[in-house]
C-alpha cells in the first residue's frame, strides 16, 4: 500500500515536472553549415535534442563557410548576422561554427552534450520571466504573452519561426564532400509580430507565408535573453 501510494506520488512530480517543462521549453540555436567539417556531431546532437518536449531546437545555416568549395543550400545570411549580434552581445569578436546558444544568454563550443545538459538543466530550474501562448488557425498565429518577473525598463520582440522538420543534402564538394547528412529543424523562416512591452498582458497576431511548423520566441530587443517560448499549435 506504502509502495503503491509513493509510486503514485513519485509519478504525479514527473508529470507536474514534464509538463511544465513543456509549457517552459529552453530554446537551443545551433549554427552550423554544410561546409564545416566539425559540424556533423552538433548536428546529431539536435536530430536528438528535435524529440525532448522540454526544448526547443533550432538548426541556423550560415553562409560564410561557402567559398571553400560547397554552398550550403539551408544557409541565410540573416542567420549569419544573428550569430554576429550575439557575439557582440558576448563581447565576443569571433563567430565559429558549430556553436550552440542556449536561450540567447550562453554559447557553447562545438557539441559539448554534458555542458548542453547542464545549461539546460540551470534554465529549466530558474524562475519563469514570462509566459506565452499561441494557437494557429490555418495561416494566421494569434500569440498571448503574460509578465511574470521582467526588468524594468526592457522591450521584447516576439519572433515567430518557422522551420523544415527534417532536410537532406547530399554534399558532393568542400570538407564534407560525399556526405549524406539529415537535418533537423531547419530554420526557413522568421518574422517579428510586434514589440512588448513586458509589463501587461498582451496580444499579437501575424500571417505565416508557409504551412511549415512554427515556434514563438520572445526575446529581449537587440538579441538579449529569450524570455518565453512556445510552439504553435
Amino acid at each position: 500500500m506504502f509502495r503503491a501510494a509513493a509510486t503514485t506520488a513519485v509519478l504525479s512530480i514527473l508529470f507536474a515536472w514534464s509538463a511544465a517543462a513543456e509549457d517552459d521549453p529552453v530554446v537551443i540555436e545551433l549554427f552550423t553549415s554544410q561546409g564545416c567539417s566539425s559540424c556533423p556531431p552538433a548536428d546529431r546532437i539536435m536530430r536528438d535534442l528535435v524529440k525532448r518536449d522540454d526544448v526547443i531546437g533550432l538548426a541556423l545555416h550560415v553562409d560564410y563557410w561557402d567559398y571553400i568549395g560547397w554552398k550550403d543550400e539551408f544557409a541565410d545570411p540573416d542567420h549569419t548576422l544573428r550569430q554576429r549580434a550575439y557575439a557582440r552581445q558576448g563581447g565576443r569578436s569571433m563567430i565559429y561554427t558549430p556553436q550552440m546558444v542556449v536561450n540567447g544568454q550562453h554559447d557553447i563550443v562545438g557539441a559539448k552534450f554534458r555542458q548542453l545538459n547542464q545549461l539546460i538543466d540551470t534554465h529549466q530550474k530558474a524562475k519563469p520571466e514570462a509566459s506565452v501562448t499561441a494557437v494557429r488557425t490555418e495561416n494566421e498565429v494569434v500569440v498571448d504573452v503574460t509578465p511574470a518577473q521582467l526588468p524594468a525598463g526592457a522591450v521584447y520582440d516576439v519572433r515567430i519561426v518557422q522551420y523544415s522538420p527534417m532536410r537532406h543534402a547530399s554534399i558532393r564538394r568542400g570538407e564534407l564532400a560525399g556526405h549524406e547528412l539529415d537535418y533537423a529543424n531547419v530554420v526557413e523562416n522568421w518574422q517579428i509580430a510586434g514589440q512588448w512591452d513586458g509589463r501587461t498582458v498582451q496580444q499579437f497576431s501575424a500571417d505565416l507565408p508557409t504551412e511549415m511548423p512554427a515556434v514563438v520566441l520572445i526575446q529581449e530587443t537587440g538579441h538579449g535573453p529569450i524570455v518565453a517560448a512556445t510552439r504553435v499549435k
